[in-house]
């Protein structure tokens, strides 16, 4: 009855993975911020467990009015398109992250509804919330993401089984 209690060897692992990385794993995919209190990020969280080919990640909203959080599961794939966005993005166009998958999307437009940037994340199929973040980002914003997601695609792509 005791072994019903123990955590998995997997889980072990995992926990022991997390821990000896400490800081140095690149964490932020995506952190979009302003000086007014407005955040989007996208961290990775660590190696999916039940799926070998995946992340695990979370979406993160904090705003001076509301704030929340969102799991998310991010794959080559997924980190690819988030390439083919930045270059969209680069090129002056607005870009839906996501929106195709299971799960949440991330839409980034350049003039919003404010006549700023807005980051909008959708959760259509689990909570049916959509929250818009109009957030000025700094001038290196693209640059200083494609440097995020090389980053994580050279620390967290060796790990997972393709």
């Amino acid at each position: 009855m005791e072994d019903a209690f123990r955590p998995s060897e997997d889980l072990l692992l995992l926990a022991d993975e997390r821990a000896a990385m400490g800081d140095r794993s690149p964490r932020e995919l995506i952190y979009l911020a302003d000086d007014e209190g407005n955040s989007v990020t996208v961290s990775v969280l660590g190696r999916n467990l039940r799926w070998t080919t995946g992340l695990d990640a979370e979406i993160v909203v904090k705003t001076p009015f509301v704030s929340g959080r969102i799991d998310l599961a991010l794959s080559v794939s997924k980190m690819e398109s988030w390439a083919d966005a930045l270059d969209r993005l680069d090129a002056g166009e607005d870009v839906a992250w996501m929106e195709m998958s299971r799960g949440p999307s991330i839409f980034i437009q350049l003039t919003g509804e404010r006549d700023c940037p807005e980051v909008v994340v959708e959760d259509e199929s689990r909570s049916m919330v959509t929250v818009r973040v109009p957030l000025v980002p700094p001038d290196d914003w693209i640059a200083d993401h494609r440097q995020r997601l090389r980053q994580v695609m050279d620390h967290w792509v060796p790990m997972l089984s393709r």
